[in-house]
């Protein structure tokens, strides 16, 4: 069987020329239903704060709505910034949503990178590993059940999840040492680089630690597919809100910096981004041989990209309803 997850993945963005907000969240909770029924593996759901789009701040509420109408597709939040946040407060977050999903929860923590976001919470870019690591450890113990003192305060937490912390927990990052920082923790990886698995690998191997979740990146699959019946009207009509995304991403990049390992720094020029492949408008037969000509990858949806209007997300669902059976049998060949 060929190493594929089919993703459908939420960052809520809504510019003020697209789908308005309140219409996005009803349709967002509709569509995890919809999905679960037809069989994709996971929904994804990201996080930034500050955004003037709307981009999703707290992932954990909307996929608490969601564990509340689905029975079996798991929830991957990512990458949630741990260097801003209480981690005593995300480990009851945790808890809550892994019951409320009776163990459906992966959380991706990333040390974040934009400057912006890190002055909204009063904390210094130049604090990221250090806030990484002594987060990591609060949230871990904590969700193991003890009770301890960190930084002079106690920590306790209840309920406790459902799994296992180790199986909730991935590290997120673009470089070795993010790959070195989950094997050290004993936690899971969900790097921006398939090649950084191998160092994770190893890593747990000489560390004695057995390996948890990873996701491996591959080349060649776009970021999002849209499931259209004609391509060019696809793109068409998903072009405006690409394009949106794609520059909001780069502005955040070319804040970041000559250090930036985003895939978006440089990508700003709208008239390149459909060749660029990041997002593509396919039919359901180009979505069947572009799986059959490769041996894993993710295969991701994202029905409501940039404000994208719910009637034009539910087309490429429903596409996928039709394809699934044909998709599953192209998987498994």
């Amino acid at each position: 069987m060929k190493d594929f997850k089919i993703s459908v993945s939420f960052d809520m963005r809504s510019p003020d020329w697209a789908t308005p907000t309140p219409r996005l969240y009803r349709a967002a909770i509709e569509m995890a239903a919809f999905v679960d029924r037809i069989g994709a593996d996971q929904i994804g759901l990201m996080q930034h704060h500050g955004s003037d789009d709307g981009y999703l701040p707290q992932p954990f509420a909307l996929a608490g709505g969601m564990a509340a109408v689905t029975q079996r597709i798991r929830f991957v939040l990512g990458a949630v910034i741990l260097p801003l946040h209480d981690p005593l407060e995300l480990a009851e977050q945790i808890a809550v949503v892994d019951n409320m999903s009776d163990g459906r929860l992966n959380v991706i923590f990333g040390a974040g990178y934009v400057p912006y976001e890190f002055a909204m919470f009063r904390k210094s870019l130049k604090d990221r590993a250090r806030l990484m690591d002594e987060g990591l450890e609060i949230i871990l113990r904590a969700l193991k059940g003890e009770r301890f003192e960190a930084d002079g305060r106690p920590i306790f937490v209840r309920p406790l999840p459902v799994q296992e912390p180790e199986d909730i927990v991935l590290v997120g990052g673009g470089v070795p040492a993010s790959a070195k920082r989950a094997a050290r923790f004993g936690v899971g990886f969900g790097p921006m680089k398939g090649e950084l698995v191998d160092i994770y690998l190893s890593e747990c191997e000489r560390l004695g630690h057995r390996p948890r979740t990873s996701f491996r990146p591959r080349p060649g699959m776009p970021l999002a597919i849209h499931l259209c019946e004609d391509p060019d009207q696809g793109w068409e009509a998903i072009a405006p809100h690409a394009v949106h995304v794609i520059t909001e991403y780069a502005k955040w990049a070319e804040a970041e910096g000559d250090g930036s390992n985003s895939p978006f720094k440089g990508l700003t020029d709208p008239a390149v981004l459909r060749h660029a492949g990041m997002f593509a408008a396919w039919t359901p037969q180009m979505l069947l041989d572009a799986v059959a000509g490769r041996e894993g990858g993710n295969i991701g949806f994202q029905p409501l990209l940039g404000g994208l209007s719910p009637e034009e997300g539910w087309k490429s669902l429903r596409l996928l309803e039709q394809t699934m059976p044909a998709l599953r049998e192209a998987i498994a060949a």
